[in-house]
């Protein structure tokens, strides 16, 4: 079995795979419907879209759970903490997704022109507002959320959900949001016919251009921004808790990994070189080959944010040496150890299932099929 070291650092790994599960596979449906009124001019091309996600989307949600109940179970002190400080903003996102699955299933259940806009905007807003808070969540954590520990480490949280709302968060935010809507464009590019299909290209690669623009805005501005170092910590023989070590703020210097760590530089090089290939695939009507390039850009970006915070899950802007890392604010050995065999043996079955739902439901699909299935779910 592995030293309790190693699983820490193999936990932040596996939790990363997990956020790249998501973001690839439930990011690009969350992606498509973010699209639906823009690409979809007609109630027929609409349904197209929803026909082509119908089989997948609530599949793919299993990495958006396994990832909150890796997070619960691997990091407690950082999903206590989120849960608490973050509370309206995760509420937001939960009432959001609350209008996907009921869209899905009840936007059909009636002909009416108004019934079916209504659930359409409802289900773009559905998809569009949590990937918009996962991008301004993540830019809150390089600026440091406002939260301190006490002695026996109970969380207390001085923000509020409007300060979560700044430039730079809004930014990173621009960043995730049309960083699916590129993903979910180049899924229905492979999915799509005719003029819906020279739609969505066209909005795959406006996406792609501007996630490349805004991820390379966000990294200049990170770089003159003040990053956290962590400078001291005890021995790893140690039961540490989160105020057990040193941590120093420096400019820029959560572009610091990058330097100790030259082999990282492949990741934001390999993000823009793919988005800048999803631009082109699209243009070229390769959709296969843009869609591979996009799952590689949203791999890397998310490695990007992961590798420049690391070690910090959750730094704390009011008191630096109360942020949580990866090293102080995991589960005990054995859970790890426990929680280690269980994800070896589950999370290949979960990749096997899904690619295997693609497989068996693969094809394009054109107006002509809603219309001879005009009573189908979708």
């Amino acid at each position: 079995m592995l030293d309790y070291e190693t699983l820490k650092l193999v936990w932040w790994l596996l939790i990363g795979v997990l956020l790249i599960g998501f973001a690839v596979t439930d990011g690009f449906d969350m992606g498509a419907v973010s699209l639906l009124k823009l690409v979809g001019k007609t109630d027929n091309e609409r349904r197209v879209v929803l026909n082509t996600l119908g089989p997948h989307w609530d599949g793919n949600q299993v990495w958006f759970v396994t990832a909150g109940g890796a997070i619960f179970a691997a990091w407690p002190v950082v999903y206590a903490v989120a849960f608490s400080g973050l509370y309206w903003a995760l509420l937001l996102v939960l009432f959001a997704l609350f209008f996907r699955p009921v869209g899905f299933e009840y936007r059909s259940k009636i002909e009416a022109r108004r019934w079916r806009d209504n659930w359409d905007w409802l289900m773009t807003a559905g998809s569009a507002i949590p990937a918009l808070v996962f991008g301004v969540a993540f830019g809150n954590l390089f600026l440091g959320l406002p939260f301190e520990l006490d002695d026996y480490m109970r969380s207390q949280y001085y923000g509020s959900f409007w300060q979560l709302l700044n430039p730079f968060s809004l930014l990173c935010g621009i960043v995730s949001l049309s960083m699916l809507m590129m993903h979910g464009g180049a899924f229905l590019q492979m999915r799509t016919q005719a003029e819906l299909r020279a739609r969505v290209r066209l909005a795959t690669m406006i996406a792609s251009g501007v996630t490349g623009l805004c991820f390379m805005i966000a990294g200049w501005w990170l770089s003159g921004m003040e990053g956290f170092l962590l400078a001291q910590m005890p021995d790893s023989g140690v039961l540490m808790t989160p105020l057990m070590k040193h941590v120093e703020l420096v400019e820029g210097g959560w572009l610091n990994n990058y330097s100790l760590y030259p082999l990282t530089l492949l990741f934001p090089l390999a993000a823009v070189v793919s988005l800048f290939l999803t631009t082109g695939m699209s243009a070229l009507n390769k959709s296969g080959w843009a869609f591979f390039f996009s799952s590689v850009a949203v791999a890397c970006i998310i490695c990007t944010a992961g590798f420049s915070l690391f070690p910090f899950i959750f730094p704390s802007s009011i008191n630096p040496i109360h942020s949580l890392s990866v090293w102080d604010s995991v589960s005990s050995e054995k859970t790890l150890g426990v929680m280690f065999v269980v994800a070896i043996i589950f999370v290949p079955i979960i990749l096997s299932y899904t690619l295997w739902g693609y497989y068996k439901m693969w094809g394009r699909l054109g107006t002509d099929f809603v219309e001879d299935n005009k009573y189908s779910v979708y």
